[in-house]
């Protein structure tokens, strides 16, 4: 069965960190770029940080630049998304997700979650005083 799970999720006060973890089962990450997502309350799903496999590109967006940090740890087959200075626009469900359709992250286009079939059920960030 293949299958993403994300972990690390939480509460913490604003300018706080946390690192989450994205592992899979059933295959193996390190051929496939990985995205992070996150959907806030009322709000739609957008894409936040994601790295591929084949060139080392990486992507994030503008909101998180200079906060957040992606990656690989391909001897323990797991992604991270380190999250320093939290605000409280960050508080969300953070969802990672492996694209099946390309291995860099360099094009625009790359955080299109159309290409991304492999999806983890998400874990909670909260970031309140």
């Amino acid at each position: 069965q293949v299958q993403l799970v994300e972990s690390g999720g939480g509460l913490v006060q604003p300018g706080g960190s946390l690192r989450l973890s994205c592992a899979a089962h059933g295959f193996t990450l390190d051929y496939y770029a990985i995205g992070w997502f996150r959907q806030a309350p009322g709000k739609e799903r957008e894409g936040v940080s994601g790295v591929g496999y084949s060139d080392g590109s990486t992507y994030y967006a503008d909101s998180v630049k200079g906060r957040f940090t992606i990656a690989r740890d391909n001897a323990k087959h797991i992604v991270y998304l380190h999250m320093n200075s939290l605000k409280p626009e960050d508080t969300a469900v953070y969802y990672c997700a492996a694209n099946t359709m390309r291995s860099s992250v360099a094009s625009s286009q790359a955080m299109a979650q159309h290409e991304y079939n492999y999806w983890g059920q998400g874990t909670r960030v909260t970031v309140s005083s």
